[in-house]
């Protein structure tokens, strides 16, 4: 497909969707207007609309193909159990999750009210991401609950979203910087030493 700038749309959505992703880290939330994604993606105006009903039905999708993308992730995370140490894994999982987009999706769907009603009708419960990365987290540590690396009575819930709230602070925090070496690593092991400890009693 052609549009009037002469730059071919191998596929315009996924095109689209980056686009808007670099004006999100680049610029935040409050930047990200449909003429913001089409500059960024050097289109015209009008290609978005083509494949899209709104900016909002638009931004929905951004969101919803961003945490399916967490779906990949969460199964490597899963295979891991057994293998290396549980705070190594942990931190792994935690560091890809927020040195991506994740930090910023969030501050968008927090910021836009039209956004959140999309998404509730799309299906999506809790805030999107954070959600998505709790239950990979609880899913992991039931894993490693079973293999016996963590104390057998683990509330693996409270464990994930407390280390997925602690990982979201430590980066939102930071203004786009990452964290110091060895932060998310502290956060986990701190989080996790009670049932790291006593699965040795």
């Amino acid at each position: 497909m052609h549009v009037p700038t002469g730059v071919a749309m191998r596929d315009a959505r996924e095109q689209l969707f980056d686009a808007a992703e670099r004006v999100l880290l680049r610029d935040g939330p409050n930047a990200l207007t449909s003429r913001a994604v089409t500059t960024e993606a050097d289109c015209a105006k009008g290609v978005l609309h083509r494949h899209f009903a709104d900016f909002d039905a638009f931004l929905a999708e951004l969101v919803l193909d961003r945490v399916a993308r967490i779906g990949g992730q969460a199964t490597a995370l899963y295979d891991s159990a057994g293998t290396g140490t549980v705070a190594g894994n942990l931190t792994g999982a935690l560091t890809k999750l927020f040195e991506t987009v994740a930090v910023a999706i969030v501050g968008l769907v927090i910021s836009r009210d039209d956004l959140r009603a999309r998404l509730r009708q799309a299906g999506s419960t809790g805030v999107p991401v954070l959600a998505e990365a709790g239950a990979m987290l609880a899913s992991y540590l039931t894993a490693e609950c079973e293999m016996g690396r963590i104390a057998a009575d683990a509330d693996v819930d409270t464990l994930a979203f407390t280390l997925v709230g602690a990982g979201h602070l430590l980066y939102a925090g930071a203004g786009g910087t990452p964290p110091e070496d060895g932060a998310v690593h502290r956060i986990v092991a701190t989080v996790i030493a009670d049932v790291v400890q006593r699965r040795l009693l």
